[in-house]
């Protein structure tokens, strides 16, 4: 599996989620397990997706998924899950 770690932080607005999706769906990227919640206005999500049958490259989603989060208002970060394991082991 090629797992991908993805977040979102910003002001919570209409279409944040749908936004994000239609882009993944559009590229074959299957979203495994996704949280959201929002904290006094703030949106904050972490989703994991599976990138195995994707149609476009690690490089070309971070650079999709910074437009989105441009066109939301919202800061987009993806990492690859060996690396974000890597970085958050204690």
């Amino acid at each position: 599996m090629n797992r991908v770690i993805i977040t979102v932080v910003g002001k919570d607005t209409i279409g944040i989620i749908a936004g994000i999706c239609n882009y993944l769906a559009e590229h074959d990227i299957n979203i495994l397990d996704i949280s959201q919640t929002i904290l006094q206005g703030i949106f904050n999500m972490m989703m994991i997706v599976d990138m195995e049958k994707a149609d476009i490259s690690f490089d070309t989603l971070s650079e999709g998924l910074d437009r989105v989060g441009l066109e939301k208002a919202v800061t987009i970060k993806c990492q690859r899950e060996e690396i974000f394991t890597s970085m958050h082991r204690i």
